[in-house]
């Protein structure tokens, strides 16, 4: 392997992975400048630039937020592990091979969280990981505007979610019901 460039923060990893176009870009959640999920959201950046990159994101915890909007609606040449999984090398580099071929790797530890989230039942099912994210966000009370920036997508790309999750939810317009309102409480139960 042949390490390409390197970078201290998310807006530099950005211009980088974007100039070099690595076979894969690893980076860490939380980087800075705020230290917060700086390199997440510069991962997000580039697939939304470069729809085709392959992605490794190294986190401290297993976030389902984070793997469903790294995730989106392809998950193909997209890896999520926890950082104490780098001191298995063979894990390590299993992982970037695995998302340079434009497979996935998931940390066991997330598969566990994600599958063990849902129920036989789950009315969220048919709904696609970016859907759920949407979705999820809107719970969290998010306009659409609101949802578009955390998620990194255009407000178009909300609208569409939403009236597809609507169908999936089988919520109809209804001049005696907020259909965000159901939708929303539907995610809510599915989740307790």
């Amino acid at each position: 392997m042949e390490v390409v460039a390197q970078t201290g923060d998310a807006d530099d990893l950005l211009r980088k992975a974007l100039a070099h176009r690595p076979d894969v870009t690893l980076t860490d959640v939380q980087m800075p400048p705020r230290h917060e999920d700086d390199g997440l959201k510069a991962a997000l950046e580039l697939r939304r630039q470069r729809p085709a990159a392959r992605i490794l994101i190294l986190s401290q915890h297993v976030e389902q937020e984070y793997v469903l909007a790294l995730v989106g609606d392809d998950p193909s040449g997209i890896g999520y592990l926890l950082k104490e999984r780098v001191g298995d090398v063979d894990t390590f580099i299993d992982a970037i091979e695995r998302v340079a071929r434009g497979g996935t790797a998931l940390d066991a530890d997330v598969v566990a969280m994600m599958l063990g989230r849902r129920r036989p039942d789950d009315p969220l099912e048919q709904l696609t990981p970016r859907e759920v994210a949407v979705l999820g966000a809107m719970a969290e009370g998010k306009s659409n505007r609101g949802i578009a920036t955390a998620l990194i997508i255009s407000e178009a790309a909300v609208e569409k979610h939403i009236t597809s999750i609507f169908s999936k939810l089988r919520l109809g317009p209804d001049p005696t019901e907020h259909r965000r309102v159901l939708a929303a409480l539907t995610y809510l139960g599915a989740r307790n």
